[in-house]
């Protein structure tokens, strides 16, 4: 038998809060790490921004930044990301976990320089990410969090259940990933 903080602990929405489409918007810390270790030159693109949370690190950073998501939460363009054919140097997001695959496969399309994803460190399984976008052997970084990243809208709760990552892809690598630790 299953217990209530077991499936918490894998994803499953056991109080049944689960924010509407998916909308869980990235820890200001998130993004600030990932800057430690990356830095970018072109247009950056964020492309499911939400209210603005990585966009918004990015500008203070000094980087410029289109921002766009299929929901208009009042920050960006209302657009939808994988039917676009817009081309940038960079793309950057917190995709909605249900479309990480999804994501991932059109900002290979899109991009011309790197590919930047925050999800859960359960991205690296699966057969067809392995087959369409791990064996392309372009995934150069991945930052893995020591500390986990609190998503829930709970002030309370200091870490989050689940692993993440900033998963980096790059379009003029060609290698195996190296792992770090943030």
């Amino acid at each position: 038998m299953k217990t209530t903080s077991a499936l918490a602990y894998v994803g499953h929405n056991v109080n049944g809060d689960r924010h509407k489409d998916d909308f869980y918007a990235t820890p200001t810390l998130a993004t600030e790490k990932l800057l430690q270790k990356e830095c970018f030159s072109g247009l950056m693109w964020e492309c499911a921004c939400g209210d603005g949370a990585i966009s918004k690190v990015l500008i203070n950073n000094g980087y410029d930044v289109y921002s766009s998501d299929l929901i208009n939460r009042g920050y960006g363009e209302q657009l939808d990301f994988l039917q676009s054919d817009k081309k940038v140097d960079n793309i950057i997001t917190n995709p909605p976990f249900n479309l990480s695959t999804e994501f991932t496969l059109q900002a290979l399309k899109l991009a011309h320089k790197k590919i930047i994803l925050l999800n859960k460190l359960s991205f690296l399984e699966g057969i067809k990410r392995n087959k369409e976008i791990f064996s392309k052997n372009k995934l150069q970084n991945v930052y893995v969090f020591s500390k986990r990243l609190n998503f829930r809208k709970y002030s309370g709760e200091i870490n989050g259940l689940m692993a993440f990552a900033w998963f980096v892809f790059n379009q003029d690598y060609e290698g195996n990933a190296q792992l770090q630790w943030i």
